[in-house]
């Protein structure tokens, strides 16, 4: 039996001639929280969609625990809980009257409402109206709506978008203790990295519709390279200096990078000998966002 709890085959999409996802091979371990990374209109919510059955893919193949969503859908979608953009509410009923909306449609028990509640931290609230709850709080209804029925797996559109800090808090701790606490495996998509490496273990990054990189929040932290940054005056005769002695090196408006193989100690001392003005000499790290803007080519890693 496959670890994994989604598998797609070369799953395309097009709107005309719009070619909205592209080829995609998404592998979703079990027990996980994958983060689905792109920036927006990266065809991320597409996909999603089509995960989910909404949209019918242009080719292409969907497994969700191992069975084709085109032959047993329904039998699919029993095991998932979903939040696709903004959750779906009432304004004028309760917390709980939402969520009793949902459990008659899905036939689960009534103690499921207290049940997912409690997961939420909405108890407390259970009988106010929901046109009165903050956007954080009404995010939190949302993943419970999703819990109802217990489900395998959990799909997370952009469940911070919009979010005040201390509610982008709550949201991720959330999310983070539902594998740990009740073995459910996530999907999060997301444009915003630097949420993702605090919650996801594994990831995905799609732009224009590919997907570009897939793997492990260890294997994209791999790619972080060292370099020496070197801020020094007069900056051109640094540049023949290097130059003249065959010490390749890239440049920005501020800093000079030189490959981490050079010794800084060395550079340093050989640049102050030869009457340059060192102002600043360090190793640095590409961040994980700069890695996240060269891959979907927004920014190269120097």
């Amino acid at each position: 039996m496959s670890n994994y709890i989604i598998e797609t085959s070369n799953l395309t999409k097009k709107f005309g001639k719009f070619l909205a996802v592209d080829q995609v091979n998404l592998l979703v371990p079990k027990g996980g929280i994958y983060g689905f990374l792109g920036p927006n209109g990266a065809g991320k919510s597409t996909t999603i969609r089509m995960l989910l059955g909404l949209i019918k893919e242009t080719k292409g193949e969907v497994k969700v625990f191992g069975k084709s969503i085109k032959e047993e859908r329904i039998a699919i979608l029993k095991r998932i809980g979903s939040m696709v953009e903004t959750p779906s509410y009432y304004g004028h009923l309760t917390a709980y009257e939402n969520l009793e909306v949902t459990r008659k449609i899905l036939g689960t028990e009534k103690i499921e409402i207290d049940r997912v509640l409690e997961i939420v931290k909405l108890t407390d609230v259970r009988n106010k109206a929901v046109r009165k709850f903050s956007l954080g709080m009404k995010q939190r209804l949302g993943i419970a709506q999703a819990l109802l029925g217990k489900p395998d797996l959990l799909i997370l559109d952009e469940p911070t978008n919009g979010l005040d800090p201390s509610g982008i808090i709550e949201i991720r701790e959330l999310i983070k203790s539902l594998p740990k606490d009740y073995g459910i495996t996530i999907l999060i998509s997301s444009h915003i990295l630097s949420e993702m490496e605090l919650m996801a273990t594994h990831v995905g990054i799609i732009n224009n519709g590919k997907l570009l990189f897939q793997g492990s929040m260890d294997d994209l932290r791999k790619k972080q390279k060292a370099v020496i940054q070197l801020e020094v005056e007069p900056r051109a005769d640094v540049e023949m200096y290097l130059k003249n002695r065959g010490i390749p090196y890239k440049a920005d408006k501020r800093y000079l990078y030189l490959e981490p193989n050079y010794q800084p100690a060395k550079i340093n001392r050989e640049l102050i000998i030869n009457g340059y003005a060192v102002h600043q000499l360090m190793m640095k790290k590409n961040s994980l966002e700069e890695i996240f803007l060269s891959i979907t080519g927004k920014e190269p890693i120097l």
